[in-house]
């Protein structure tokens, strides 16, 4: 973990990357929920999935998806260092059409123990959408970067970078969506940049 954290560091979109402190959450909680089949959607060099393959037995599965595989080779020999390539299904291009093509085979329905959504804020909410379909009842979803630097509770007039302000609403209506949501409970967490934890229920 700290070897591909390193490497990471140097990359220069390294502000993507999962802290320290939520890549050790997440593999403490996938081993609490005895999770084996998950999912990832946004990878970037792969922290966060080594973080879950490290934490998975060795026959658990993870579907991983992003729509840069330059990225994720650069943290992949680190992986394979690791032991942990095997669990891994890499697919390269956007999410929302393999959810749909998931959720239309039907077979996928319930399937998954955990999945982690750290991607294109834009779209999170249309991932919610699909992924409770995909997630077992009593299964977790975790959502990325849900304080989004804090501005979800700063005034809209507050100064923000551009890419900032851009995200805001966006992420301000999946955080609105996940509390009115009965099929699910949550807990957001202050652990880096905000991790939302969907529970669901029904």
């Amino acid at each position: 973990m700290k070897e591909l954290r390193e490497i990471t560091a140097k990359h220069p979109w390294n502000i993507m990357t999962t802290s320290a402190d939520e890549g050790q959450f997440l593999n403490m909680l996938l081993k609490l929920i005895n999770a084996k089949n998950t999912m990832e959607i946004g990878v970037y060099t792969g922290y966060s999935l080594l973080a879950t393959a490290l934490a998975l037995p060795h026959d658990g599965k993870i579907l991983a998806m992003d729509i840069n595989r330059e990225n994720y080779e650069i943290g992949l020999p680190v992986i394979q260092k690791a032991g942990v390539a095997h669990k891994i299904e890499f697919k390269e291009g956007p999410a929302l059409p393999v959810l749909d093509q998931m959720i239309a085979e039907g077979k996928h329905h319930g399937a998954y123990d955990f999945i982690f959504v750290d991607a294109d804020k834009d779209n999170y909410i249309n991932y919610h959408q699909r992924l409770i379909d995909l997630v077992k009842v009593g299964g977790v979803i975790g959502y990325d970067n849900t304080l989004w630097n804090g501005s979800v509770v700063a005034p809209a007039d507050a100064p923000m970078r551009k890419y900032v302000r851009y995200y805001r609403d966006f992420v301000l209506e999946l955080n609105k969506a996940l509390a009115a949501d009965d099929r699910i409970e949550i807990c957001m967490l202050p652990v880096g940049d905000g991790i939302t934890l969907c529970r669901r229920v029904k």
